[in-house]
């Protein structure tokens, strides 16, 4: 079949708690043979609070992958069976102390689809109300109240670098331009 890899085989070569990695073998559609290594991880969800004066609630933490502290919306991976929906109110809530009246689901990313299963669910959050921050015992992070509109020029001056952020600050403001439209 045209554009399809059927896998022939697979082996875990890697089990670890946040993903495990296979080596499979695929045919491709010319009937020959390839390697793949694949990341396999249960997804995550990652939400886009904005504040009523139009400001996006974001952390700052330390990413040890890439060694430095980044500037991201609130945002976690899914434990076993749980809803992404939840997930992201779960995540809100932890990791910036507020819920929200109104959710709203943007669609979901392949962070990296060449070799990673990962699919990131998106939230846009609003109506927030602060309860209390919660982070989880390795979790050390700032919350950061920045404007949407110096958010979009962070991201188009390659400020910001994490991927759902981009899209979750530009879904944000595309959202913010329709409504103000209406």
């Amino acid at each position: 079949m045209h554009l399809f890899e059927k896998q022939k085989s697979s082996d875990t070569i890697y089990n670890g708690r946040i993903f495990t990695v296979t080596k499979d073998i695929v045919e491709l559609e010319d009937n020959t043979q390839a390697d793949r290594e694949v990341v396999h991880h249960n997804g995550g969800v990652c939400v886009i609070p904005v504040t009523d004066d139009n400001c996006i609630l974001m952390v700052k933490q330390f990413r040890y992958a890439v060694n430095e502290a980044t500037l991201e919306i609130p945002a976690g991976k899914l434990e076993s069976n749980e809803s992404h929906y939840n997930a992201g109110k779960r995540e809100l809530l932890e990791e910036t102390g507020h819920e929200c009246s109104e959710y709203i689901f943007l669609g979901r990313i392949y962070p990296t689809p060449a070799y990673v299963t990962e699919n990131i669910y998106m939230y846009l959050a609003k109506g927030l109300t602060y309860k209390g921050q919660n982070l989880d015992s390795d979790e050390f992070l700032d919350v950061v109240k920045v404007p949407l509109n110096d958010a979009v020029k962070m991201v188009m001056n390659g400020e910001i670098k994490d991927s759902k952020t981009q899209i979750g600050i530009l879904k944000a403001q595309y959202m913010h331009t329709l409504n103000s439209n209406q």
